[in-house]
């Protein structure tokens, strides 16, 4: 059996929807095409990555790593910044779509934060001989991610919104200063970690495995955008409900305060 509705009502209820009420979607045309070509892009990744990229004469097959902790790191960074920037603007401005773009820029930059210590502790086993070290960017990345633990709690706790909001934008901005300790630890402090590959003078990579290094990039990069796509759309329509849910909650206290005179 199939469910069926009356034109102009709420799906299993007689009551009509209510007003403003946006549609439950987070798809649209450009995401899907963004999808498909992360996609095209992740299967090219494992055929470089995994057939034509050759293996490394120290690092052997454990460099392939590479082609997937570099870009998580770098879009890791991007998020926190989007995140900050975002938090620092809705501190200002107290536009509902910074906000959202704040809250979806910390959770995919979680994401990243994850497949960045996970791929880095895989590649650190054969390297360094042990999957952890209490080395400066790995400890600096786990506090970065620790903070960005932080800001999503926060962002779930029962409160008004934009308290809520007020609470979680602090914090926020202290993502960028945070990324800047971690990518500058390998100078700041010894560290076991290898510096910069792509940016130092005489790079040590090139030729199959820079191809391959790249393409990582980019199908990282399209993995982000399509991820910070629908994440900000599934913040923003969560958004509209808790006001519209704010509002309802507002016009029952004041009926009730009317019928109470």
């Amino acid at each position: 059996m199939t469910a069926t509705t009356q034109p102009g009502t709420v799906a299993g209820t007689d009551q009509p929807p209510r007003p403003g009420a946006a549609a439950a979607t987070t798809g649209s045309r450009a995401s899907r095409i963004i999808g498909l070509l992360a996609l095209a892009a992740t299967g090219l990744l494992v055929l470089y990555g995994l057939v034509i990229s050759p293996a490394d004469v120290e690092m052997d097959d454990a460099v392939r790593l590479m082609y997937v902790h570099v870009p998580s790191a770098t879009y890791l960074y991007v998020g926190c910044f989007i995140t900050t920037v975002a938090s620092g603007l809705w501190l200002w401005k107290r536009t509902a779509g910074w906000d959202a773009l704040a809250e979806a820029g910390a959770e995919v930059a979680l994401v990243f934060s994850v497949v960045t210590l996970g791929t880095g502790s895989l590649w650190g086993r054969p390297t360094w001989g042990t999957y952890w070290t209490w080395d400066a960017r790995l400890t600096s990345t786990a506090v970065l991610t620790a903070l960005l633990v932080g800001y999503l709690a926060l962002r779930r706790l029962d409160l008004d919104p934009d308290s809520r909001s007020a609470r979680a934008a602090v914090l926020g901005l202290l993502l960028v200063p945070n990324v800047v300790i971690v990518n500058r630890s390998v100078e700041w402090w010894r560290s076991l970690h290898q510096g910069s590959t792509l940016t130092r003078i005489d790079p040590t990579i090139e030729g199959d495995m820079l191809v391959a290094l790249m393409v990582g990039f980019a199908a990282l990069g399209l993995i982000f955008a399509w991820l910070m796509i629908h994440r900000f759309r599934v913040a923003w329509l969560s958004q509209q409900v808790d006001r519209l849910d704010l509002d309802e909650a507002l016009a029952a206290r004041r009926a009730e305060a009317e019928e109470s005179r």
